[in-house]
């Protein structure tokens, strides 16, 4: 048996947490999963996980190894898939991450139609809203709505988009609009604790400075589709994202409340890992996501 296959096991448990549910992913028995994990560390002599009948972890040296044998079978894949692209084309698997507000928005249809799209490209979506490691977690790329931060990774922005200030009529009516930004300091606020600052909102004054202010509210929540439930439901004002409330807005059941206090522009980007060779299947979505989103943010506008 290769080593690669070993490493690949070893790999599989890690990520799956475990070997039953490793086995049941990657569709082979727990009993060959086990024996490969114990043959790699006969073979390198050294003990990679510490097992008991419920659980495991990682040993020191199961750590180190876990993240070195990643990088080295995605280099070994990466290699693969170049050889593959230049007899079959597109085709393979993609595993991406995407926040739960890209879904909540509907926006996850674009990965929808590039599989429909592309039927010999299947794709393993996690929706999570943390930022993943992409090279660690083994993800081919990203999807990222934020202000994008300076990293190593490539970045391409596929639309922008600001986070607004919302209320229902009925909150404005029984609280009053906010004229300035820190007169919601004393006004229920509808809180996302996904955001950076989580209760510091920052906003800008009509003189162009930049102004935190402290909210504080009946309902914290992990999510832009939660936060604007919570407004529509009369339980305080909320800073949305406009493709989340865009129809709210256009309807009357939402309203943007200090227009231009939100400035600062951010945008829905697609990352990937710096790599000396990007495989067609992935370069074939990131291509295809930025058309996708061409034709999205003209029909926004």
């Amino acid at each position: 048996m290769d080593t690669l296959t070993r490493m690949r096991a070893f790999i599989a448990v890690v990520e799956n947490e475990g070997f039953s549910a490793a086995a049941r992913k990657i569709g082979r028995s727990k009993a060959l999963l086990s024996k490969y994990v114990r043959e790699l560390e006969d073979e390198l002599g050294a003990l990679l996980l510490n097992r008991t009948t419920r659980q495991f972890s990682l040993t020191e040296l199961g750590h180190t190894y876990y993240k070195r044998s990643v990088e080295i079978v995605r280099e070994i894949d990466t290699l693969q898939d170049m050889v593959r692209d230049s007899r079959e084309g597109v085709r393979g698997r993609i595993k991406v991450s995407a926040p739960r507000s890209f879904a909540d928005a509907g926006l996850d249809q674009a990965l929808i139609d590039f599989c429909a799209a592309n039927p010999e490209v299947g794709l393993d979506i996690h929706l999570d809203d943390r930022f993943v490691d992409l090279v660690e977690e083994g993800f081919d790329l990203a999807i990222r709505v934020t202000t994008l931060e300076d990293s190593g990774l490539i970045a391409r922005r596929l639309a922008p988009f600001r986070t607004l200030l919302v209320a229902t009529p009925e909150t404005i009516e029984k609280y009053g609009a906010p004229q300035e930004p820190e007169d919601l300091a004393d006004r229920p606020c509808v809180i996302d604790t996904n955001a950076r600052r989580r209760n510091t909102w920052v906003l800008h004054s009509a003189d162009g400075s930049s102004q935190a202010v402290t909210v504080s509210g009946p309902v914290e929540v992990n999510s832009p589709l939660s936060t604007r439930a919570a407004a529509l439901a009369n339980l305080g004002f909320a800073m949305c994202p406009d493709f989340i409330v865009r129809d709210d807005l256009a309807s009357g059941a939402l309203r943007e409340l200090l227009p231009g206090s939100t400035t600062a522009a951010a945008g829905i980007y697609v990352v990937y890992p710096h790599r000396r060779y990007l495989p067609a299947k992935v370069r074939a979505l990131v291509d295809f996501l930025a058309e996708w989103f061409r034709g999205y943010e003209q029909r926004w506008s």
